[in-house]
């Protein structure tokens, strides 16, 4: 193959890893507090897409090379299949992690069927790890504000619940106390009990 063809190529596939990058960014913005919902469920998929950037990318390095003597053939061989040798165990256990969902409890305010109140473990681990947020709206347009992350290592105790308190008002209890969090972005306020 001539060199401009393999340099073609491999330009190719740099631009197609470029655009897996620039395609997971809008769903990453949008995983903070206050991001559109559809948004992140649908772009923040960073194993899928930035992994294949990197895989792009190095095989965009493979096809730019020319391989001229036996040597160079095997040597290039050998670290291939030892960075595949190396890499397999992280792609395994990234696919067996990745089938598994998140538990969520979802609670819809009674007076605005806009407004549900879900509460997610986050963790990537035994030990959860609960995060309530607010959603308001529906469709596109939904928008989701983090209330707060609660675990076994981190803030005000374990998580115990997160219910609806008024027309306005949120409680998050865990083992420290109340936390009433009124759905603006800020931190909680924990009383004791």
């Amino acid at each position: 193959m001539p060199a401009w063809r393999r340099r073609r190529i491999a330009w190719w596939l740099k631009g197609v890893a470029l655009l897996a990058v620039l395609v997971h960014l809008p769903g990453r913005h949008a995983a903070r507090s206050g991001g559109l919902v559809k948004v992140e469920q649908s772009l923040d998929r960073p194993v899928l897409l930035v992994g294949a950037a990197i895989v792009l990318g190095a095989v965009s390095v493979v096809v730019e090379c020319e391989f001229r003597s036996a040597f160079s053939q095997i040597g290039f061989a050998a670290v291939l299949v030892g960075t595949i040798a190396a890499g397999a165990p992280f792609v395994l256990l990234s696919a067996m992690a990745a089938g598994d969902e998140p538990s969520v409890v979802r609670s819809v305010h009674p007076d605005h069927p806009d407004r549900v109140l879900t509460v997610t473990d986050v963790a990537f681990s035994i030990d959860p790890v609960h995060q309530p947020e607010l959603v308001v709206g529906g469709g596109w347009s939904a928008r989701h504000r983090v209330l707060g992350t609660w675990g076994e290592g981190n803030g005000p105790g374990s998580h115990q619940g997160a219910k609806w308190y008024g027309p306005d008002r949120i409680v998050v209890s865990s083992e420290a106390g109340v936390a009433p969090v009124s759905g603006r972005p800020g931190t909680p306020h924990t009383t004791a009990r």
